[in-house]
């Protein structure tokens, strides 16, 4: 069930991007008793349901109002949800840092979970969190630390993508064309960068290491940051055109290699493996193409 749980946040919440209508940001949602929708995901907005979702609904913050039929599941993040009496969801309801309200005879036909983020806090650290809710007595620290981590990545993403398509593209294109020369550069700056952190710490004893380093740090995230990514676009839109789409947009194709990575990474040794190679070609592909504004940044001019 926990298993179901992360594919049910990654695959149903990630993949309705590619739909422009099922994903809104900071909209309201109404679908009318007649009406018909595969699925829904919305950040920031009302959503209203009287009629059908064939799939899911995944809302992060606002209100999800039901009274008609989801033939998936529910998911909201610091939403508030009410299913109203004639409300029927045929799989799970997820309830974390918001607010459930179920009416009399509403039909839920998985499990209920339900978290105030007042309660989240304390039963995390009482390994208590989902406790009896997917059929284990505990659940390790490591796999929810993990999805917060594919939450926070999904809205960097997001941001990132939306604000920087033209240089994310370039730079992929640019692993295609160079990849080793990307790689051995990322391995250098890695190791360099690395050595400037120890220094700086060194140096935080005599009180002048300290804006140093946290000047790296800032830098070091930013890199992080963008050079991933990059990476999830990379890895995307190899996908997207792999399955016969020849022209993903940014967005799309970053949220479908941020789901790619997220699922290699949870396989034991071959994710570490696979992340660790990941951060030395993100930290490349940044250094030497500048941010995606050239295609060697170290080539004489």
């Amino acid at each position: 069930m926990l298993l179901s749980f992360l594919f049910l946040f990654l695959l149903l919440g990630f993949l309705p991007l590619a739909s422009q209508q099922s994903f809104n940001w900071a909209k309201d949602i109404v679908v009318g008793k007649d009406e018909v929708q595969d699925n829904i995901f919305t950040i920031g907005g009302n959503v209203l349901i009287e009629g059908k979702i064939k799939k899911s609904v995944v809302a992060l913050g606002g209100t999800i109002v039901i009274s008609g039929e989801v033939q998936e599941s529910v998911v909201g993040i610091g939403s508030s949800i009410t299913l109203k009496s004639s409300a029927t969801i045929k799989q799970d309801v997820v309830s974390l840092g918001g607010s459930l309200n179920k009416e009399p005879g509403c039909v839920v036909g998985g499990d209920t979970v339900y978290f105030k983020s007042s309660e989240i806090g304390p039963k995390l650290l009482k390994g208590e969190f989902m406790k009896g809710i997917f059929s284990f007595s505990l659940i390790p620290f490591i796999l929810i630390f993990k999805l917060i981590s594919i939450f926070i990545w999904f809205l960097l993403a997001f941001a990132v993508a939306a604000i920087f398509p033209r240089q994310i593209s370039f730079a992929s294109a640019q692993i295609r064309k160079s990849f080793w020369p990307i790689f051995g550069t990322g391995f250098l700056v890695i190791i360099i960068f690395a050595g400037l952190v120890i220094l700086s710490a060194l140096l935080s004893l005599l009180i002048i290491g300290i804006p140093i380093l946290l000047t790296l740090i800032l830098v070091g995230i930013i890199i992080k940051i963008f050079g991933r990514v990059v990476l999830f676009y990379f890895f995307g839109e190899s996908l997207a055109r792999a399955f016969g789409s020849q022209k993903p947009s940014t967005i799309w194709s970053v949220m479908l290699g941020l789901l790619f990575v997220s699922i290699l990474s949870f396989i034991p040794l071959l994710g570490f493996l696979f992340t660790f190679c990941l951060s030395i070609i993100g930290w490349g592909v940044v250094v030497r193409t500048k941010f995606g504004t050239t295609d060697n940044w170290f080539r004489r001019k």
